[in-house]
Order: C-alpha cells, then sequence, then structure tokens
C-alpha cells in the first residue's frame, strides 16, 4: 500500500516523496489508518519495522490539520533512551519539513543545567511536540515547567524496554497528568504481562497490531565460539590479529563488563571506545559521533545500542554475552548487514549460556555454525543439554512408553493543493533516510 491511498495530508506526502518513501511497511499499512481515524493503538513490533513513521506521520499529518491549541502541548513521545530521544526527534524534523507550525523539542537526562535551561525556554516558547525520557519530562512537570492538560496524543514507545529499565512509576504519575480524551499509541517489542498490563490500564478499547519477530537477515553470516570466559578474550584477539576488523560492535550484558572489555582491548592497542549508562548525555554523543565517523573501530556497549540506533556499515556484531532471549539476538545482530549489506555476527557461548542459546537456535529454526577455538586455546565447553533436562526428558520418555504398553474513517480527506501550493523551492530538503 502507497502512503498516498491514506489520508495524510499534502505536507506529510511531499516530505515523504523528497525522501523516496512510497510503499507503506506492514506496520505502517495497519497502524497509520486506525490513529488517523481516531483509536487508540497497540503496536507489537521489533525495531527496523517503520514503527516510528507508524505514529509520527498520522499525528503530524492531524496537528497540520490544524483545531489544536497553539498554545498547548499537543503530543508527548516517550522514549526509554536519549539516544532514541535523539533519533525519534530527528526523524520528525524529516516528516515535519513542510510544516512550519509544528515543531518539536527533545527532552533528555544526563546534562548539565545548560540543557536544562535550554528546554525550559523552549517549553516556554511552546512545542506541538515533546520526545522525551520518562525521568525528565517528570523533572519538568513537577517544577511547573509545563502543563499536560491539553495534550492530545501520548505516544510510548519501547514499552518493554521502559518496564526493564523500572520506568513504570514515572509512567504511571505521567499519564495520570493527560486528559481523558487524549489518544494514545503505545508500541512494544514484546508482549509479557507486565506489558499487557500497562496497555489495559492506559488504553481505552485500543486496536491491537502485531508482527510477529522476523528472523535476521539472510545476509548475516552466524557463527558461534563455545568458549569459557577467559578464552573469550583470547578469541576476540586473535580475530583482530587475523583482520583488519572495523566497524564492530560487541555487546556486554552489563555495564561493568563493558568498562572491562574496553579496558583489556586498549591494552591489546585496538581502537574501541565503552558505551554504557553511567557516561554523561555529553561523553555518549561524543562516542556515537566518533563512531559513526569512523574514528573508533570498535564500539564496546551494553542493550542501550541493540535497538533504534541506526548505523548502516556495521560489519560484525560480537555478542560476548549471549542475550537473554531470541528477540534481543535479533535486536543485537540485526545492527549489520543493514541497507543491502553482508554482515557477520559471532558470538560467545560459556557453560552456563548453553541452553539459552539452543533456544535462541529453536526459534532461528536453524543450528548456528559452531566455530573451533585457534590453535592453543584448549577446549571450550561441550554443546549438549544439562544433566537435569537430559534426566527429565528421559523421563517423560519412559513415562510415555509405560502409557503406550497399556493397551488401547477516517472521517479528514486530504486537502487539494494546486501546482502554486508545492514548496519545492525550499533549500535544504529532508534527505533520503531508513524509515
Amino acid at each position: 500500500m502507497k502512503f498516498e491511498e491514506t489520508y495524510l495530508n499534502d505536507n506529510i506526502l511531499d516530505a515523504l516523496y523528497d525522501m523516496h518513501f512510497e510503499e507503506m511497511t506492514p506496520i505502517q499499512e495497519k497502524c497509520i489508518p486506525q490513529i488517523l481515524d481516531g483509536h487508540d493503538v497497540l503496536g507489537v513490533a521489533q525495531t527496523g519495522t517503520g514503527k516510528t513513521a507508524a505514529y509520527l506521520l498520522p499525528i503530524l499529518s492531524m496537528l497540520d490539520d490544524g483545531n489544536y491549541p497553539e498554545d498547548a502541548i499537543n503530543c508527548i513521545v516517550m522514549a526509554p533512551t536519549r539516544e532514541l530521544a535523539q533519533q525519534i526527534d530527528q526523524a520528525m524534523e524529516g516528516f515535519a519539513y513542510y510544516m512550519p507550525n509544528v515543531s518539536s523539542i527533545a527532552v533528555y537526562g544526563g546534562n548539565d543545567g545548560g540543557r536544562f535551561d535550554q528546554e525550559l525556554k523552549s517549553l516556554r516558547g511552546g512545542a506541538p511536540v515533546i520526545i522525551a525520557t520518562p525521568g525528565r519530562l517528570l523533572s519538568h512537570l513537577k517544577v511547573g515547567n509545563l502543563n499536560l492538560a491539553r495534550t492530545s496524543f501520548f505516544v510510548l514507545d519501547e514499552a518493554d524496554r521502559m518496564l526493564d529499565m523500572g520506568f513504570i512509576d514515572d509512567i504511571m504519575q505521567i499519564t495520570k497528568l493527560l486528559p481523558q480524551d487524549c489518544q494514545k499509541v503505545m508500541f512494544s517489542a514484546t508482549m509479557p504481562s507486565k506489558v499487557r498490563e500497562l496497555a489495559v490500564s492506559l488504553l481505552h478499547h485500543p486496536v491491537e497490531v502485531k508482527l510477529k519477530v522476523s528472523r535476521p537477515a539472510d545476509k548475516i553470516l552466524q557463527q558461534a565460539y563455545l568458549s569459557y570466559d577467559p578464552q573469550k578474550l583470547q578469541v576476540i584477539e586473535h580475530l583482530f590479529k587475523n583482520g583488519d576488523l572495523k566497524r564492530v560492535i560487541i555487546f556486554c550484558g552489563k555495564k561493568d563488563r563493558v568498562k572491562d572489555i574496553d579496558r583489556q582491548l586498549r591494552r591489546l592497542k585496538i581502537n574501541c571506545a565503552p558505551m554504557h549508562s553511567d557516561l554523561s548525555q555529553q561523553e555518549r554523543d561524543d562516542v556515537m559521533y566518533r563512531f559513526k565517523a569512523g574514528q573508533v573501530d570498535v564500539l564496546v556497549a551494553t542493550d542501550i545500542v541493540a535497538r533504534g540506533i541506526d548505523i548502516d556499515d556495521i560489519r560484525i556484531v560480537i555478542n560476548f554475552d549471549v542475550p537473554h532471549d531470541a528477540e534481543d539476538y535479533v535486536h543485537r545482530i540485526g545492527r549489520t548487514a543493514r541497507a543491502d549489506r553482508d554482515g557477520q555476527a559471532i558470538t560467545f557461548v560459556n557453560e552456563r549460556d548453553i541452553q539459552r542459546f539452543m533456544q535462541i537456535e529453536r526459534f532461528l529454526g536453524k543450528e548456528v555454525e559452531k566455530l573451533p577455538l585457534p590453535d592453543g586455546m584448549g577446549e571450550g565447553p561441550e554443546y549438549k543439554s544439562s544433566a537435569k533436562e537430559g534426566k527429565s526428558a528421559q523421563g517423560r520418555s519412559r513415562h510415555r512408553s509405560g502409557r503406550k504398553g497399556r493397551g488401547s474513517s477516517h472521517g479528514k480527506g486530504r486537502k487539494d493543493k494546486g501546482q502554486d501550493g508545492k514548496k519545492n523551492s525550499k533549500e535544504n530538503k529532508p534527505q533520503p533516510n531508513n524509515q
């Protein structure tokens, strides 16, 4: 389905045309008409499916059509991390290029007082759309810097990560300040019971849109090393000595491990930088800038960059720790093989993570290639089910054998715009970007 087949207004369609966006992704095709029709929406879709455009485009179109107070905060978009808030804000700038009266401000913590004062000035000056992390928005609300009494749209993006990061109380405090008729949209990559409970409490008769978690791109070469923890860094050292490796992300489960691996890689003279939640916003921005610019070869990071960060030329993703579940695995390795490039994903599997990695393989529907450890590193753990699980399986088998032997719309139309109404004379038009 094409964007022009919807009721998105001409200013949105002009921006999409400049960005070479024509066909909607499945999540956009299912969500955009429902949001334009005024429904609350619960979307279950992973990063990379185009969900940011799925909620921004209809909301911006309705705001641009008018009938919303000019002196109110008309839309709040909540994001779990500063990086995602910044990325949503950048997408908003492109989509709203032909909408001079629809502006946004990104509000997030981890900055000095100067940033807070700048946010305060923008808030008082009026910003129809605020993209914020929960803690920072709540700080502004507590000191009376903004009022949500007339907010028309509320979006909760990556709700599962919000809960994982402990933002549930902040979110509940914020949503209590919204008016009864506020239209709400909620997206989550997964739907555990806590996210379902949150959706029930926040949304009013929502339309539920659920996409299956997609398998990793075929262009990703997936491999694994069965290795004990002390062997993992030896393998990394071997990989770097035997190849000019650049554009690499190493994912770790905890920030303390990120710090430790970063220190050890520096001793090996590997050009790396860490990314974790203990860094200030300025430090994180600097690391991401240097990595994107090619000034840093290896980024050692927690899952803070596993979702929603758009870097097209990552060649290798290394999972120093096996992710907690298959969806986290897909998010991590999905940082590579983007924009029709090839990529490689290497996962270290120690004796404690074997069962977890077997579950990931069951989700993938295939066995990931196991590479032998380099010469001189000894043997790694044996890849087999635990003894406990084996005994349980044998018991179930005997039980089955024993039993066997016992016998037998939207209401808004598009505005007609004449040829003179096009604004194509403006410079610096929106550039093509990933949806």
